[in-house]
């Protein structure tokens, strides 16, 4: 009896475990993957909070420019693009802007915001929104699916669906890089996840897909910075936008050309290149048989600007190196090639005639600390709208050699006179003669 009983604890302990073992080995339950949104999906959810943007001129009703804007709060507040309403920060006269929602109704809008480094605006319209999108800034995988809303040349509210391909290395001005294919009257529109949150604001488009956002957290930061306060800047907004480009410059120019800088030969020249990450360098080089002397040039520029209005352009430093040289020209023939050179014209700079004063200049032979000879033209002219803001050229040319000289020109944009003169300065003496 006592026999059977083992027996029957042993075959209960060795089914126990059996039923235990297998449970463990056993597959777990195949859940049912999430459903993923279409295209179709998202334009249904989200495209109600997306609007039209448009910019009245006032005397003929006609508009003057579109755009798109989304709803980032119950309370009104419109995210946009600051290039779509620029009109009307430089003529508020002239200009009004109205939105047009989803089912084609037409409200006014005011202007509460703008970060015209980062081409944001914040307007705010009325009635409230009956919802609104979240901008959400936070870090995602390469390649993740993303979609852009917008109005294409007028032709209604589109969904483009790309791919996010993180944010810009070495800019200026950091944007977010996306795989799609934005096109003009989309700008100031969301680009979103599938679950409705903003990553970015569309902003620009080099073609062949590639296109830019503005990323999420400058928009966020501009939206909360309105939140705090929405009176008008003292002055109006466009005194707010030339303290706003006065204090990007004073911070991205900072010592410019001072601390240690990469340098790159020219024949004899040592001279300055890539001052920092956010240039962009290039060189080329012209020896053609059919001319009696060769070129060398070194070209360093910021990889971003900064959109004033239609009529300019500000935030850009450029400078470039001309190297030539002649085997063949007699001195006096080589001479007049050099000054040619030396005597040309500003064209690096950007703005019109009602933007910009016309320039000044001032020329001297200095010699450098280091013993060098130097013919030193500086050009300048004011900004008329934005106070304490100028263009410059910059440019200074070898002198003492016969058959050789180098060109080397600094072109600034939208910068205090006071950074003129020291980036001047120092520019010129970081050109340095000998290896």
């Amino acid at each position: 009896m006592q026999h059977k009983q083992r027996g029957l604890v042993v075959k209960m302990a060795f089914t126990l475990v059996a039923l235990l073992t297998g449970s463990m080995l056993a597959a777990p339950p195949v859940l049912p993957a999430p459903a993923v949104k279409t295209t179709t999906d998202v334009f249904k959810q989200f495209s109600e909070h997306v609007v039209k943007i448009e910019v009245i001129e006032s005397g003929s009703a006609a508009r003057a420019s579109i755009g798109t804007g989304f709803f980032a709060s119950a309370s009104g507040h419109i995210i946009t693009n600051y290039h779509v309403i620029s009109k009307l920060i430089h003529s508020p006269e002239r200009y009004r802007v109205e939105i047009v929602g989803p089912t084609g109704q037409t409200s006014q809008a005011r202007i509460l915001a703008v970060d015209v480094v980062y081409d944001l605006a914040v307007l705010r319209a009325t009635p409230h929104p009956r919802g609104f999108l979240v901008l959400e800034p936070k870090p995602m995988e390469q390649g993740t699916r993303l979609f852009s809303l917008g109005h294409p040349r007028d032709l209604g509210l589109t969904i483009v669906e790309g791919t996010y391909n993180g944010l810009l290395r070495h800019t200026l001005y950091p944007k977010v890089h996306f795989t799609g294919a934005l096109n003009p009257g989309m700008s100031g529109g969301p680009t979103l996840t599938h679950a409705g949150k903003v990553v970015g604001v569309n902003v620009a488009t080099e073609g062949e897909q590639i296109s830019f956002l503005v990323p999420a957290e400058r928009a966020l930061a501009l939206l909360q910075k309105t939140a705090r306060a929405e009176s008008p800047p003292a002055g109006g907004f466009l005194s707010e936008v030339g303290r706003q480009i006065y204090a990007n410059q004073a911070r991205y120019l900072s010592g410019m050309f001072d601390r240690p800088t990469p340098m790159v030969v020219l024949g004899p020249y040592v001279l300055p290149t890539k001052p920092a990450d956010f240039f962009r360098c290039w060189a080329d080089a012209v020896r053609r048989k059919e001319l009696p002397y060769a070129a060398v040039t070194h070209d360093c520029s910021t990889d971003d600007y900064i959109f004033v209005s239609s009529e300019q352009s500000s935030g850009i430093v450029r400078f470039y190196h001309q190297l030539l040289t002649t085997e063949e020209l007699y001195p006096s023939q080589f001479f007049n090639l050099y000054a040619a050179q030396v005597q040309a014209g500003n064209s690096a700079a950007f703005g019109s005639e009602e933007e910009v004063t016309s320039f000044r200049c001032r020329t001297r032979n200095v010699q450098t600390r280091r013993g060098n000879k130097i013919k030193a033209i500086l050009c300048a002219r004011q900004y008329v709208k934005l106070a304490g803001l100028y263009d410059a050229v910059f440019r200074a040319a070898t002198l003492g050699a016969s058959n050789a000289g180098l060109v080397s020109t600094l072109a600034l944009s939208g910068v205090s006179f006071e950074n003129v003169e020291a980036l001047s300065r120092r520019y010129m003496e970081s050109i340095r003669w000998g290896r």
